[in-house]
């Protein structure tokens, strides 16, 4: 008989590439493996993505995981990289103890992570340490971005910053985007590539074929959560087609 799980997101109202990402890993996990999966998400106010709106959202952070603990979770994923990382330095790791923290308060623990976090720790995973990244954001953020993963112990050897601060607009981006977008970037001595490293900026499709395409290992803020989360449940995360971190 396979188990059932309950994945809970913690996303920003105006978010809608996580609930498409997200699940459509573990759908194609549910393809190899007996696990099945449902998901359920909590929402904190965001429109615009600058750093004072990004910190009011994460403020909201406490509420959501009340909110997803009443319904039992088996494992949150707080799905906003560039707000933990816009907050401080090694932020991810206060973040996730305290929403785990008020999850065993409400009555229902459980692990949480957050895709800062998961992007982190699956860099370290894949041994990278010169990395080049893509993200949506505007060049003051790409920097918070930048400065957080070189705090991790990561070189930032090339970065590509959109300029979107819309983040419905973030979304609407080609999720393929990536693949031709990489070809601004100088590659030369990077050993890790992220394809997206906003959760909003669709790019789960781009991931494989990215690393194909280069010959370097390639993952996104997405499949890093998504990676992520399996591993806090304890399940098998080896599945093609997603990149490196899944291979």
């Amino acid at each position: 008989m396979s188990r059932h799980y309950r994945v809970g997101q913690i996303v920003p109202s105006s978010n809608v590439t996580m609930e498409t990402e997200i699940p459509a890993v573990f759908r194609d996990r549910e393809r190899h493996y007996d696990e099945r999966f449902t998901f359920h998400s909590s929402r904190m106010r965001m429109k615009t993505v600058t750093k004072e709106e990004l910190a009011l959202m994460d403020r909201d952070s406490d509420r959501c995981a009340v909110e997803l603990s009443d319904a039992a979770m088996d494992v949150i994923g707080y799905a906003c990289l560039v707000a933990i990382m816009s907050v401080g330095l090694g932020y991810h790791r206060e973040s996730q103890a305290r929403l785990r923290q008020v999850t065993v308060d409400n009555g229902h623990p459980c692990s949480v992570i957050s895709s800062a976090g998961a992007l982190v720790e699956g860099l370290s995973i894949l041994n990278a340490k010169r990395i080049a990244l893509i993200t949506p954001y505007r060049k003051p953020l790409t920097n918070l971005v930048c400065q957080y993963l070189e705090s991790e112990g990561f070189e930032v050897l090339d970065a590509i910053s959109l300029e979107i601060p819309d983040n419905l607009e973030v979304a609407r981006q080609d999720p393929m985007a990536p693949v031709d977008l990489a070809d601004r970037l100088n590659l030369a001595n990077v050993d890790t590539l992220i394809a997206s490293a906003c959760v909003q900026m669709p790019s789960l499709p781009a991931v494989s074929a990215l690393q194909a395409k280069t010959g370097i290992p390639t993952l996104s803020a997405s499949v890093a959560t998504s990676y992520r989360m399996l591993k806090e449940l304890d399940l098998d995360t080896h599945m093609p087609g997603f990149g490196a971190l899944f291979e």
